[in-house]
C-alpha cells in the first residue's frame, strides 16, 4: 500500500472519457503509480476500467479524485465520494481532495474536513486534502481539527507561473505541492529558452518543465493519452537540470494564470 503521493502522476482533466481507459492502463503499465481524477472530469467510470485493465495491483496505485465546490457540506460530500467510490470500482480511494474552496467561506472548512474524515471511517477514503487553496485558507485549514492530516494543495504551477509565495507556505506548513497544468497548456512545448535548455540536454520541453517542477519537490501531473509520450514524459524523473537552466526557467515567471474561474477565491 502507497502511504506518500508519488512524485510524477498522469493527469485526467479534459481526456476525453473514450480515450481514458486506455490511457491509464498505458501509463501504469509504463511504470506510473499515481493517477488523478476528479468528479468534475466525468471520466471516473474509465479511470477504474483503466486500473483494473492495467494489471497492476490496486495496493501498488494511488488514485485520487476531487469533490466540486458546491458539494462541500456534509451530506453531499459523503454522497460525492460514495458516487466517486461506485464509479471507480477499485475500493477504497487513497485520497479525495476539495476540488476548490468554498465561495466566500459559504461552507466551514471545518465542516467539510469532518466530513473527509468520516468518509475515512466509511471506508470511501484513506487520505484526504485540498486544491486551489490560498496561502490564508490552507492556514486556516490546517489549524481546523482533522487539518493536519492535509496532503497536499493541489495548484496550478507551471514556468510561466512558478506560484512561489504560495509554494514556500504551502511547503513551510508540511503540506505538499501538486502541480496541474505544468506545461502552461501546452505553452511550454514553444518557448525558446525551454526548448534551448532541452536541447541543451537531449530532452523534450515537456521532461525540462517537469524536470523543474520536481527540482522545487513539488509533485507533477502530466497529461497525455499517447502511450509513447506517457514514456517520454515519465523519463523527465531521470533529468538533472544545473544551477544555471533553473535560473533561465525562473525568470520565464509571469504571474498568469490559465485557470481562475468566476468562484475561484481572491489569489
Amino acid at each position: 500500500m502507497i502511504e506518500t503521493i508519488p512524485s510524477f502522476g498522469l493527469g485526467t482533466f479534459r481526456v476525453d472519457a473514450a480515450k481514458t481507459a486506455q490511457a491509464v492502463s498505458s501509463a501504469l503499465q509504463i511504470g506510473y503509480r499515481h493517477i488523478d481524477t476528479a468528479q468534475y472530469y466525468n471520466n471516473e467510470v474509465a479511470v477504474g476500467q483503466g486500473v483494473r485493465d492495467s494489471g497492476v495491483p490496486r495496493d501498488d496505485i494511488w488514485v485520487t479524485t476531487k469533490v466540486w465546490w458546491d458539494r462541500l457540506g456534509r451530506d453531499a460530500l459523503i454522497a460525492s465520494l460514495k458516487d466517486s467510490h461506485a464509479k471507480l470500482d477499485i475500493g477504497t480511494l487513497d485520497l479525495a481532495l476539495v476540488h476548490w474552496p468554498s465561495p466566500q467561506g459559504a461552507v466551514p472548512i471545518a465542516e467539510t474536513l469532518a466530513a473527509m474524515q468520516e468518509a475515512q471511517k466509511l471506508g470511501l477514503i484513506r487520505h484526504y486534502g485540498v486544491s486551489n487553496f490560498t496561502a490564508p485558507l490552507l492556514q486556516e485549514a490546517v489549524k481546523a481539527p482533522g487539518g493536519k492530516d492535509i496532503v497536499t494543495n493541489q495548484i496550478e504551477v507551471s514556468p510561466f507561473l512558478a506560484n512561489r509565495k504560495l509554494v514556500d507556505a504551502t511547503q513551510a506548513l508540511g503540506v505538499k505541492v501538486t502541480a496541474y497544468m505544468p506545461l502552461s497548456e501546452g505553452r511550454a512545448h514553444n518557448d525558446s529558452t525551454i526548448k534551448s535548455i532541452a536541447e541543451k540536454h537531449g530532452a523534450t520541453p515537456a521532461q525540462v518543465a517537469f524536470a523543474w517542477l520536481l527540482s522545487r519537490d513539488i509533485v507533477v501531473l502530466s497529461a497525455s493519452t499517447n502511450a509513447e509520450h506517457q514514456k517520454t514524459n515519465w523519463d523527465a524523473q531521470k533529468l538533472k537540470l544545473d544551477a544555471s537552466d533553473i535560473a533561465r526557467i525562473d525568470a520565464l515567471d509571469e504571474g498568469r494564470r490559465n485557470a481562475n474561474p468566476s468562484f475561484a477565491p481572491k489569489w
